[in-house]
């Protein structure tokens, strides 16, 4: 079932003995296997072939923790564990990659660096009082336009099409919710989560701050409204892919509980180039 975005489409696709949703995300250049039933031979043989097929360089495959290693004796590699994902069943993330290039991780000893000094920074897990002049919210529909400018402004390129207000009220249908602090004339920093009804989990993703707001809290009390709010849907596993190059992202979900399960190398386009991403998980039990 196509959305209406070709460059970042959501699909379902059943063979004789194999049923796979992915997305295929030109986009980043990869496909994401979100979920499958089935006959791992067949899966893995026919996400591959639809990965060459549209000139994708990764391959991204969130497998149950009974299949990891099939997908390993095809030549994946085990990049990280969603600790939790599946209504509390690890997934296990699983990555091909057709080229070299996409394959080599360019700053993985900075990361390592950088992550090293993140796990030396004293836990925050209280909630930021709301900055004086300042409100924080639920975003509501009409907001997708603002919100759509604010992604535009901090990054140069980004995974989703987070800069078109279209995509923005799409997600908000589908699901996704989105917390953000305003000043009385405009929007300062915002963040979601989307949500995985069936599996319990959410993504905690889309974070922006206008840099002259930056050093306040607002990441970490938007998280804490956005967990808030999960726990209240019965959600229990929140997760998060951050720049592995950016120590203040990485802070914020160590401050707050996530605990680092991985990096992925050249996962998507943020900013202006593929970059790894940490994976942090917590459990919202």
């Amino acid at each position: 079932m196509p959305n209406e975005l070709p460059s970042y489409t959501n699909q379902i696709e059943s063979g004789t003995d194999y049923t796979i949703m992915f997305c295929l995300d030109s986009l980043n250049k990869r496909l994401r296997l979100d979920d499958y039933r089935g006959n791992i031979d067949a899966i893995y043989e026919r996400v591959v072939e639809i990965a060459k097929a549209h000139t994708l360089t990764k391959l991204f495959i969130k497998s149950r923790e009974h299949d990891w290693q099939a997908f390993l004796s095809k030549g994946c590699m085990l990049e990280g564990i969603y600790k939790g994902y599946y209504n509390g069943s690890d997934a296990y993330c699983m990555a091909w990659y057709e080229d070299l290039e996409r394959r080599t991780s360019d700053y993985w000893l900075e990361e390592d660096q950088i992550i090293k000094q993140v796990f030396a920074i004293p836990l925050k897990p209280d909630r930021p009082a709301v900055p004086t002049h300042c409100t924080l919210r639920l975003a509501r529909s009409e907001d997708a336009e603002s919100l759509a400018n604010l992604y535009k402004e901090i990054f140069q390129t980004y995974p989703t099409p987070m800069h078109d207000p279209a995509y923005v009220a799409k997600t908000m249908r589908e699901g996704t919710i989105y917390y953000l602090v305003e000043t009385a004339t405009q929007l300062i920093s915002a963040a979601s989560a989307e949500i995985n009804t069936v599996y319990a989990n959410a993504e905690m993703t889309d974070c922006a701050t206008l840099p002259a707001y930056r050093n306040l809290g607002l990441m970490r009390l938007l998280m804490h409204a956005l967990e808030e709010d999960l726990i209240s849907r019965h959600i229990t596993c929140a997760y998060s892919l951050s720049r592995a190059l950016s120590f203040g992202m990485n802070a914020v979900f160590f401050q707050l509980g996530y605990r680092y399960y991985g990096r992925l190398t050249k996962n998507c386009d943020i900013y202006d180039k593929f970059e790894d991403m940490n994976l942090w998980v917590k459990s919202l039990k």
